[in-house]
């Protein structure tokens, strides 16, 4: 991927698997998807998909299996157990050795490749790019910029974990662009959160 206005400089990319799937009662990343493949290797194939340099993958220390997944740079842990995923995103822009960081949640298992190109368009030097539906943001799935970094760690050490308000004040900051969700596009942010006849489309 190339983003405008940018040099061609690593693109980084994590996949976050640090949730507990409590809804699930079993770990999400494990659940077998379209060809019999784990669902983390097939996001880990959207985010090679879209031009990846560097793959980082965001989980617990107890999750055993992430030792013998292959196909991912480095795993990272969050600072603090079971704060959310702005701590993950923290943790992976702290690691991560490119200008933009590409932001994939283990829950979204329809989501395309073709998202991540349509928030590049509207990314900058220094800006990256969030969908939003009424009302809220899509910011597990978006382009994060390393210049937003100063801003998540004011905000986890004030303890302030919600995305939602953390994606209002990197827009406001000028940190962030804000593409709108298409009804066509919508499908892509479908939750796997429970058990069910739910899973995701293949990769072309």
């Amino acid at each position: 991927m190339s983003l405008p206005g940018r040099t061609k400089t690593p693109l980084s990319a994590v996949l976050l698997v640090a949730g507990r799937s409590t809804r699930m009662r079993r770990d999400k990343a494990l659940l077998r998807v379209a060809r019999g493949e784990f669902l983390w290797e097939r996001q880990r194939q959207v985010l090679a998909r879209i031009g990846a340099d560097e793959i980082l993958l965001s989980a617990r220390a107890d999750q055993d299996w992430v030792t013998d997944a292959p196909g991912f740079d480095a795993v990272v842990f969050d600072a603090q157990p079971d704060g959310g995923p702005l701590l993950g995103i923290v943790a992976a822009l702290e690691r991560a050795s490119g200008s933009c960081l590409a932001v994939l949640a283990i829950d979204l298992p329809r989501i395309e490749p073709a998202w991540f190109d349509r928030l590049a368009e509207i990314c900058a030097p220094g800006v990256g790019a969030v969908g939003k539906s009424p009302g809220f943001f899509e910011p597990l799935a978006a382009l994060y910029p390393r210049e937003i970094l100063p801003l998540a760690r004011a905000a986890v050490a004030a303890g302030e974990l919600s995305l939602q308000r953390f994606l209002a004040r990197a827009v406001a900051h000028g940190l962030m662009r804000v593409r709108e969700i298409t009804d066509v596009e919508r499908a892509w942010f479908e939750n796997w959160n429970e058990p069910g006849p739910v899973g995701p489309a293949p990769l072309a």
